[in-house]
């Protein structure tokens, strides 16, 4: 047995160690792949193999010309095991090294990719939104104008619509792009249940009104209370879903829209909100899908309808950053019935009342908690003779707004940019200008760098003269800029002209009130 165990030993042990060398050889070379070795480091890598090539060497020696025993044998054997092992060893820990690395570069690059689309999209909102100013200013300053003709007018109103619907899917492009990136943040500020339900009151009966259709609302609050939550993220929501009820319901049709409150514990209430039409309704095969991005049912009615599949999609996105979820019930060519609910956290009734003095910011509008709550308790006041400084860079916009301001008898004063923004600022004497309406990207000087070089000038008026944005750029990230800078309130291009209004009473009333406080001291 011995005379054939030891030259089996001697030969198996010579076969791994040829083995352990092939896979050495492989292993360097993998690793001088990975560009991660200089060509000094990587010498380093032949050693090993130079010297499993001198031991291969040695055992072929004993194995011919030496007389080994059963003890040298199996010391050679267990050494080519040994080095077998601890090659295996080597190349699994230095493998998962290399994965890991590989990952790190791919999430650096993966997170670099999201900031350049980031980037992109604001970028992008920003230039199609400053062309939808145009042409939504443009429409309504047409219809206001005396004597259009009929046939004209039909048409500009189809703009009108055409560019809002177009307007909506940007926005929820945008939206989606925000929650989906993690950055959209979820405020926690006080509003009550008609902060939410009186502009979708508004909207229902307008949307409906336009189109021929009946509108029935329905609110029922069991325990009036202010609540703690992001007040725009719920209306945003909800004014999806009236649009598509509005959308998707021809003439005769019924369009429902009903809130409720009901108390779920102490301080929690849970709100259920229902919009229901008469419309084309929703075939049982689609129901399972119809929240996907991008979804669309197939029919006559994709194309008698349109729609781009991005508004579900964004209502769902909304409600599951709140909390909330909605579902859908539907047949076929009778309607549907969207519902959702949500819980709320109330907040007790002496807060309440100290914290909610006016109404939060409505769509389209920001501002800091403390700007908007002392704006909203002093009385709106007149835009008669009132003067605005308006910075913006894009002729055709600044026209639009100065129209606007003329239209409810206030006086625009316009600025290229920041710089001569702040110059006319500077320039006039305290108190000449009731507010300013400030653009953030323009040339020479930006609208952020100027609304803080306004607040820090030293004159009694630098400090309380409302700054309102007035901005293509609707992200997060653009509004606690703003807060940040100084500004009053965030308003988005194209210009709600009504929202524009009451943001600039609202704050020229608190502005007013201050300069009185001012003057007294």
């Amino acid at each position: 047995m011995t005379r054939w165990l030891i030259p089996a030993l001697i030969f198996a042990g010579s076969a791994l160690m040829v083995f352990n060398i092939i896979g050495f050889i492989a292993f360097a070379r993998h690793l001088r792949r990975t560009k991660s070795w200089t060509r000094r480091s990587s010498m380093i890598l032949s050693v090993p193999i130079a010297l499993l090539v001198l031991f291969l060497l040695g055992y072929l020696a004993v194995g011919i010309f030496g007389k080994p025993d059963l003890i040298v044998a199996g010391i050679l054997f267990g050494g080519s095991l040994f080095v077998l092992t601890m090659y295996l060893l080597l190349n699994r820990i230095t493998r998962r090294i290399l994965d890991g690395e590989r990952m790190e570069v791919e999430l650096k690059a993966a997170e670099e990719s999201s900031r350049a689309k980031t980037a992109f999209l604001a970028s992008v909102s920003h230039e199609m939104r400053t062309p939808m100013n145009v042409i939504l200013g443009l429409d309504r300053m047409a219809l206001e104008q005396p004597g259009v003709p009929r046939a004209v007018r039909e048409h500009l109103e189809k703009i009108g619509r055409s560019a809002m619907e177009l307007l909506g899917m940007i926005n929820n492009i945008l939206d989606l792009n925000e929650i989906e990136s993690g950055r959209r943040i979820v405020r926690r500020e006080p509003f009550r249940l008609r902060d939410i339900t009186d502009p979708l009151d508004s909207l229902a009966f307008s949307l409906c009104g336009e189109k021929g259709l009946t509108c029935r609302t329905s609110v029922h609050e069991a325990v009036p209370s202010v609540y703690i939550g992001d007040a725009g993220l719920i209306r945003e929501a909800l004014i999806e879903l009236i649009d598509n009820a509005v959308k998707y319901t021809d003439v005769p049709g019924v369009v429902s829209f009903s809130a409720e409150t009901f108390p779920t514990g102490p301080d929690a209430r849970m709100l259920r909100c229902s919009v229901k039409d008469t419309g084309i309704g929703i075939s049982p095969e689609f129901l399972e899908q119809l929240f996907d991005l991008f979804a669309r049912e197939d029919g006559g009615s994709t194309t008698r309808f349109g729609g781009s599949g991005l508004g579900l999609a964004a209502v769902k996105s909304r409600l599951d950053l709140v909390g909330g979820s909605v579902r859908v019930s539907s047949e076929k060519g009778v309607g549907s019935v969207f519902t959702v609910t949500l819980p709320l956290a109330a907040m007790a009734a002496e807060e309440g009342a100290m914290s909610t003095a006016g109404a939060p910011a409505k769509p389209g509008e920001a501002g800091a908690p403390g700007a908007a709550g002392k704006a909203g308790a002093t009385a709106e006041v007149s835009l008669e003779g009132r003067r605005i400084l308006v910075a913006e860079d894009v002729p055709e916009n600044a026209e639009i707004v100065l129209d606007l301001l003329e239209l409810e008898g206030a006086e625009g004063v316009h600025a290229e940019n920041g710089r001569k923004a702040l110059e006319r600022f500077e320039a006039s004497a305290p108190w000449t200008f009731d507010a300013v309406l400030m653009d953030l990207r323009m040339p020479v000087m930006d609208g952020l760098e100027a609304a803080r070089r306004i607040r820090a000038l030293e004159r009694p008026d630098a400090g309380t003269v409302p700054i309102i944005a007035l901005t293509a750029n609707g992200f997060e990230n653009d509004v606690r800029r703003t807060m940040d800078a100084g500004m009053n309130a965030h308003l988005l291009k194209p210009v709600d002209a009504d929202l524009l209004y009451t943001t600039l009473r609202r704050l020229i009333a608190a502005g007013g009130k201050e300069k009185e406080e001012a003057e007294k001291a």
